[in-house]
């Protein structure tokens, strides 16, 4: 697989030759890591989590570089998930029981955001009565402000 720059720099050309069909899949991927990577530095990532409750409010706070659930079905346990680095942690004011999670990795961010929602999994209990937890509610590129 070659990686060039065509032209004035601009564009970036992917050239495989007698590929198969899994070597050709990969040369579209490397085309969406490269797209994300673009992306990821002129705009960044935003996934944007709601907190999901129908008795215990659910609580959620940033200790240092931890991100910390209490009060989860009312437990005493205390769930804490890593916030890596190059991820920003930002609690919505005006939207309630809303988080932020932006970065320029969309790997990172997606991870951070998929690591808070398994903390919340619900387990030996009923899953279509039991619903809350902390769900992803909306992702992408940060919007562009005009």
């Amino acid at each position: 697989m070659d990686l060039a720059k065509v032209g004035n720099g601009k564009q970036i050309r992917v050239d495989v030759w007698f590929a198969k069909r899994k070597e050709l899949a990969c040369v579209r991927t490397v085309i969406s890591h490269i797209d994300n990577m673009f992306v990821g530095v002129t705009r960044g990532f935003l996934y944007k989590m709601r907190f999901v409750y129908s008795h215990f409010p659910i609580n959620v706070s940033l200790a240092g570089s931890n991100v910390e659930i209490r009060n989860f079905l009312g437990e005493k346990r205390v769930r804490k998930v890593a916030i890596p680095e190059g991820v920003k942690y930002v609690r919505s004011a005006d939207v309630k029981d809303e988080i932020q999670l932006s970065g320029n990795d969309i790997g990172l961010v997606s991870l951070t955001a998929a690591q808070i929602q398994g903390a919340t999994n619900v387990r030996k209990k009923d899953l279509r009565k039991f619903l809350d937890g902390i769900y992803v509610s909306e992702k992408g590129p940060i919007p562009a402000e005009d």
